[in-house]
């Protein structure tokens, strides 16, 4: 396998987002990316980023940064792929920040958790703001998941649900040469929130975001994995990018 971070660009956020209640009425930047996997089954695009005229109509509070090279069909052209070569979208959930390109990837089989589908078509009123981006309707189907899957050899997807009604976290699986990685979306946006175990502002149940913290640190404790969070951007420096990426032979470990 080959594991490749798209960097689809950055927006402000106030830090009592990324931590709950901690740090009110500080701004900070976060990175917004996707994870595109060249697979022996197909080649995986989980999330597709954000779209920046989404954000400066539904949040002009916030600043949005997205240069042409970070549109998600450039990055993908950097780490040599085509929208038209996603044979699989797999939306960790379906909030603005997780879907902006989805519309370009009408022809890849998307799937989603049942239980994110349903909220996001019938959000509570607080949570109408983070599926304000409407274009992941635009698939041509849903393939609908519940609780934990094994999408491919090697990638697994767990249920870890708080931030969201049905959110998922990835496994990739690790090889003789690299540890496997497990990335959390926004199960934790940054290792702070792991750290402390202390979930983001918005959620929509804080005790299950939390148990979903401690889960990530046991299946990273388990399998020995290196932990890429969502929205941390001194941790987003120090991971390759497009067109750098992380090459998995296959050998276990």
């Amino acid at each position: 396998m080959r594991v490749t971070l798209l960097d689809t660009g950055r927006m402000t956020i106030d830090r009592s987002q990324v931590l709950w209640n901690v740090d009110c009425g500080t701004k900070l930047w976060f990175p917004i990316y996707a994870v595109l996997v060249e697979h022996p089954d197909g080649l995986f695009l989980f999330d597709t980023g954000v779209d920046p005229d989404h954000v400066r109509a539904a949040f002009p509070w916030e600043r949005i940064e997205q240069t042409p090279e970070q549109r998600l069909e450039a990055q993908l052209r950097s780490a040599g792929a085509s929208p038209d070569d996603v044979t699989h979208l797999v939306n960790s959930h379906l909030h603005f920040d997780h879907v902006g390109a989805n519309r370009l990837l009408r022809g890849a089989r998307t799937f989603v958790a049942e239980a994110e589908l349903r909220a996001a078509r019938a959000p509570q009123p607080f949570e109408a703001l983070a599926y304000s981006d409407r274009s992941f309707e635009e698939a041509s189907a849903f393939e609908l998941l519940e609780g934990d899957v094994e999408l491919a050899h090697g990638l697994r997807l767990y249920a870890t649900p708080g931030h969201c009604a049905g959110h998922y976290s990835l496994l990739v699986d690790g090889d003789a040469e690299h540890r496997s990685m497990l990335f959390t979306f926004d199960a934790a946006y940054s290792l702070e929130n792991l750290e402390r175990e202390i979930i983001s502002g918005f959620h929509l149940d804080p005790i299950a975001a939390t148990e979903s913290i401690r889960r990530l640190k046991a299946l990273a404790a388990e399998h020995d994995a290196e932990l890429f969070v969502a929205h941390d951007l001194p941790a987003f420096a120090g991971y390759r990018r497009a067109p750098d990426a992380y090459e998995l032979s296959g050998v276990p470990a």
